[in-house]
């Protein structure tokens, strides 16, 4: 259980990312299953190259930045619909990442990570370790909860609500949509380097559904504590990672095949669409049918 805190809380990085995109950008971007494993790539095979494991964290943010404006720039400047160019930048970075990791697979097993110091210290795998990591990821939500109320943060927002408005007031969307989609995709890509850094090694695979997974943080974490405040917002999609690991982890436990786990996720999903649609029909319904009676 404490392992499947730790993940989630990881993975959480990842869930902001996907939050700015399909939440803030209302943007539908598949670039992050092909971003998190370029993040990893990247970190993985700088650490092996003698890099410092903070200074390889932030090649893989400055790799799954890149990634993310490739798919902007197809998006605005190549007028290909969104969509299309999340899928397009995915399946280049396929290629990409076996460049980048000559291979399919590099071994992180020996080398110094992030997580060295907690492990040396005995206290990986403890309370205490999860306490550091909600800590950071807390002080990461902040920064996001910061830069959306600075005056470009808004414009973001004020894309993904009504991109003609804020069109009328001189602002740019073409940039707005390409600076979000290169901050989202860098925090995925820095997650996919925590992550390999994590569990010991990177993969070309490890990526593969992953964008199912942050939709599935996003939306358990929000249909459980709603989205009124924007502080709200972004800690529930932190909590509904680590929700998701639980669950996965629940699972797993009561003797489910591992391999049914991507069709788990994609039930979690659904539910946590059509539940609150079919609430709020019954909620309609009801009044309703009490406004009906009130008047016979």
């Amino acid at each position: 259980m404490i392992g499947a805190l730790e993940v989630g809380l990881i993975y959480g990085v990842m869930a902001l990312g996907v939050y700015l995109t399909f939440r803030v950008l209302n943007f539908p971007d598949l670039t992050v299953d092909g971003s998190f494993t370029t993040g990893a790539a990247v970190a993985a095979t700088a650490i092996l190259a003698g890099w410092n494991p903070l200074v390889a964290t932030l090649a893989g943010f400055g790799a799954g930045f890149v990634a993310g404006l490739v798919t902007g720039l197809l998006h605005t400047k190549g007028k290909i619909d969104g969509l299309l160019a999340g899928i397009l930048t995915m399946i280049a970075l396929w290629s990409v990442n076996l460049r980048i990791m000559d291979g399919a697979n590099v071994p992180l097993l020996r080398a110094q990570t992030m997580f060295t110091p907690l492990k040396d210290a005995g206290i990986k795998g403890t309370p205490v370790s999860i306490a550091i990591f909600a800590l950071v990821v807390i002080l990461l939500a902040l920064v996001v909860w910061w830069f959306l109320n600075t005056d470009l943060g808004l414009s973001i927002r004020a894309t993904g609500d009504n991109g003609p408005m804020i069109t009328s007031f001189g602002v740019s969307t073409d940039f707005t949509k390409t600076l979000t989609l290169g901050l989202s995709n860098g925090l995925v890509g820095m997650c996919g380097a925590l992550i390999s850094q994590y569990q010991g090694f990177a993969d070309i695979s490890m990526g593969i559904g992953l964008i199912l997974v942050g939709l599935a943080s996003v939306i358990m974490g929000q249909a459980i504590f709603g989205q009124r405040f924007l502080l709200l917002a972004i800690v529930a999609v932190i909590v509904g990672s680590v929700l998701y690991r639980i669950i996965i982890f629940c699972a797993l436990q009561v003797g489910l095949d591992p391999n049914d786990m991507k069709a788990i996720t994609a039930v979690l999903v659904i539910v946590a669409l059509v539940v609150p649609r079919w609430r709020g029909a019954l909620s309609a319904f009801t009044k309703k049918t009490a406004s009906a009676k009130a008047g016979a």
